[in-house]
C-alpha cells in the first residue's frame, strides 16, 4: 500500500457563474465588486465562492449566484473546470464554472452603477478591471452562448416570454456577431416548431404592428439553426 505523504495538501473547490441578461439589444454579465488587498482592490468578478461539505456544485453556484449576484431565478448549465496553478494567489483553488442566464427579462437594471459592494450589470463589450481569471470565464462562457444559439432554442431564456421575429433576429445577430437576411432566418425558424404565434401584435418600427411569438417548449432542446 502506497504511504500517504505527511505534507499532503488538498485543493479547495470553489463555483464561479458567468450570468449573462440580454436587453434593450445588449448582452451583459453580472459582476460583484472583489477588494482583496494587496492582491485586488477595486476589481470586479464572477459571483462564487467555496462549494460546502453539504452542497454539490450546482447548488453553490445557484446559492452564490442569489447570495452574492441578487440573481434567483436562471438558467444554469456546467461550463468548465478551471484548475489553473496560480489562478487564486492567495492559495490553491479550482473553479467548477457555470454559464447561467437571468430569465428576468426586466428592463429596470444599474449598468455600472452601483450603491457601494452591490452587484451590478456590465455590457459585455465594456467589461471593468476582473480579478482571477474571471475574463477567461466570461469568454468561454460568452463561446459556449453562442454555440448554443446556433443548435439549440436557448434563446427562450434570453428574451421575455413573448417578442416578435425583429426581437429574436436582433439577439442572433448582436451575440453572433453576424447579419442574417430577415425572410430566410423567419423561414428557418418556422420550419423547425420551436415558436408558435400568439395571434397578439405590437406596435413596432413605424407605427407598425408585429405578431408576437413564444417558445413552445421553456427547456433546452437541440435544433439544428445556424
Amino acid at each position: 500500500m502506497e504511504k500517504r505523504p505527511k505534507n499532503l495538501r488538498f485543493a479547495v473547490l470553489a463555483a464561479d457563474t458567468a450570468i449573462f441578461k440580454f436587453t434593450n439589444g445588449r448582452l451583459l454579465v453580472r459582476l460583484i465588486k472583489v477588494n482583496r488587498p494587496p492582491h485586488f482592490t477595486n476589481h470586479w468578478g464572477l459571483p462564487g465562492g467555496l462549494i460546502l461539505p453539504k452542497e454539490t456544485a450546482d447548488e453553490a453556484a445557484r446559492r452564490h449566484s442569489r447570495e452574492k449576484g441578487a440573481i434567483k431565478q436562471m438558467y444554469l448549465e456546467q461550463l468548465y473546470t478551471f484548475s489553473g496553478i496560480n489562478r487564486d494567489p492567495r492559495g490553491r483553488v479550482v473553479a467548477v464554472a457555470y454559464l447561467a442566464i437571468d430569465k428576468k427579462n426586466d428592463i429596470n437594471y444599474n449598468l455600472g452603477t452601483t450603491p457601494e459592494n452591490s452587484p451590478c450589470w456590465f455590457s459585455i463589450k465594456k467589461l471593468p478591471r476582473l480579478a482571477y481569471d474571471h475574463k477567461k470565464i466570461i469568454q468561454v462562457a460568452l463561446e459556449r452562448l453562442r454555440a448554443k444559439l446556433s443548435y439549440t432554442n436557448i434563446a427562450f431564456a434570453l428574451l421575455p416570454n413573448e417578442f416578435t421575429f425583429g426581437e429574436l433576429r436582433n439577439l442572433y445577430e448582436i451575440i453572433l456577431g453576424r447579419r442574417f437576411d430577415r425572410r430566410n432566418f423567419r423561414k428557418k425558424f418556422l420550419s423547425l416548431d420551436l415558436i408558435r404565434p400568439t395571434e397578439k401584435e405590437r406596435l413596432g418600427a413605424a407605427n407598425r404592428p408585429a405578431a408576437l411569438y413564444r417558445f413552445r417548449k421553456q427547456s433546452l432542446t437541440v435544433a439544428n439553426i445556424i
